[in-house]
């Protein structure tokens, strides 16, 4: 089968997403220590490596071809649409752009967003005012910024899955841990008691949602 335009090979697209991704991604995140910056710059490399297979190189592709055509004679993999990989496995017959795995991946994409984007505002205001954030998305999660990362990444890895950000997703996943590890014991050389009773009360990534919100405390703010 034949397509009336090239799949890949997009190269400007491949540097618009990203920069538009990024720039995003920017805006919600607004990074400013060391730290930060390589968080995000993690972040940024699995985007550039998402939209490269995506618009430019289907690298995936092109390795497991052999194994999807014996397994999926009837799909022309190298069709644009075919990089859905999971809605061509699962057979989705209409458009992958409205199909349930790319569904999933909006509401993870834009709940991983509106996760780093609360947690900013919080965040930016608890350090404003030199006070640790407790309150609004802190009270249900310690690290909501890091974990909007994770979820985002989760969700594009639903929508186009490649071998690459399978790849890169778990290391990048133990590299958010471990920074959100290294600021708790900053925290807690700081505060002690206190933050260690936030700890107590307050899990790491994944939001109690019985939890009742708490006033801004004294300290610093983290992610």
């Amino acid at each position: 089968m034949e397509t009336d335009s090239p799949a890949y090979g997009l190269w400007l697209l491949v540097i618009l997403n990203s920069a538009i991704f990024i720039m995003f991604a920017f805006s919600f995140f607004k990074p400013q220590t060391s730290r930060d910056w390589r968080s995000f710059g993690a972040f940024s490399a699995f985007l550039v490596a998402l939209f490269t297979e995506m618009y430019g190189f289907p690298l995936t592709i092109y390795l497991l071809s052999g194994w999807l055509q014996s397994r999926w004679p009837g799909v022309n993999w190298f069709s644009h649409d075919a990089g859905h990989l999971f809605e061509m496995m699962f057979g989705w017959k209409a458009s992958p752009h409205f199909g349930p795995f790319h569904v999933l991946s909006y509401v993870l994409i834009g709940g991983g967003f509106w996760m780093i984007s609360a947690g900013w505002q919080r965040l930016y205001i608890a350090q404003k005012s030199r006070l640790l954030a407790t309150d609004g998305i802190y009270a249900v999660m310690r690290h909501p910024q890091y974990a909007g990362f994770i979820l985002v990444m989760l969700g594009f890895l639903v929508q186009w899955p490649t071998i690459l950000t399978l790849g890169m997703f778990p290391v990048l996943v133990v590299m958010y841990i471990s920074l959100a590890k290294s600021e708790e014991r900053e925290a807690l050389a700081e505060f002690g008691d206190e933050y260690r009773q936030y700890m107590q009360r307050v899990p790491g990534f994944v939001p109690r949602l019985s939890a009742k919100t708490t006033d801004v405390k004294p300290g610093t703010g983290h992610h």
